[in-house]
């Protein structure tokens, strides 16, 4: 996976490329996550489980490079950020909702 913003092009979306935005392993738990409310970074990092913080990190940054996330940066020390869906993450979710119930039933 890459970590570049990807641009509508004129011609038909693939599922390639839909998969370059979200189809990390790590991205659809962190939307996931993050649909029930704000969080701050450790508190993304202490519910996926078995992700380490260097891929958060990526992960992160390739989500709001691509307008699924924003993030917020607090003037504290030490920094506070908070890490937010944004409406075009939030059009995610049922999709993502289908294949978490998908693996539910089907998956081993």
């Amino acid at each position: 996976m890459t970590n570049k913003k990807y641009e509508k092009s004129p011609k038909k979306c693939s599922l390639k490329d839909v998969l370059d935005v979200i189809g990390g392993k790590w991205s659809m738990p962190i939307i996931y996550n993050l649909s029930k409310s704000k969080m701050r970074f450790k508190e993304i990092e202490r519910t996926v489980e078995g992700i380490n913080t260097r891929m958060l990190v990526k992960e992160l940054k390739n989500l709001e490079a691509n307008g699924i996330i924003t993030r917020e940066v607090f003037a504290t020390v030490p920094p506070t950020v908070e890490y937010e869906l944004t409406k075009k993450g939030v059009k995610l979710l049922p999709s993502i909702k289908s294949l978490h119930q998908w693996g539910e039933e089907y998956a081993v």
